[in-house]
């Protein structure tokens, strides 16, 4: 009986380390993404700025 309590733990064990890895990993590359939405965006903010700066006369 103590054998299946151990391949229970170590199969109860493997699924909560799959779960913690796969939200890591959705967490990350959220934070990844959103971070270069954030770079792409002040880059095009930029160019809009400089496009639309009123010429001197």
């Amino acid at each position: 009986m103590r054998t299946v309590w151990t391949v229970v733990g170590v199969v109860l064990a493997v699924v909560i380390a799959w779960v913690l890895v796969d939200v890591a990993l959705r967490v990350l590359a959220f934070g990844f993404r959103l971070a270069l939405v954030a770079g792409v965006a002040v880059v095009v903010f930029l160019v809009l700025r400089m496009l639309t700066r009123r010429r001197p006369e």
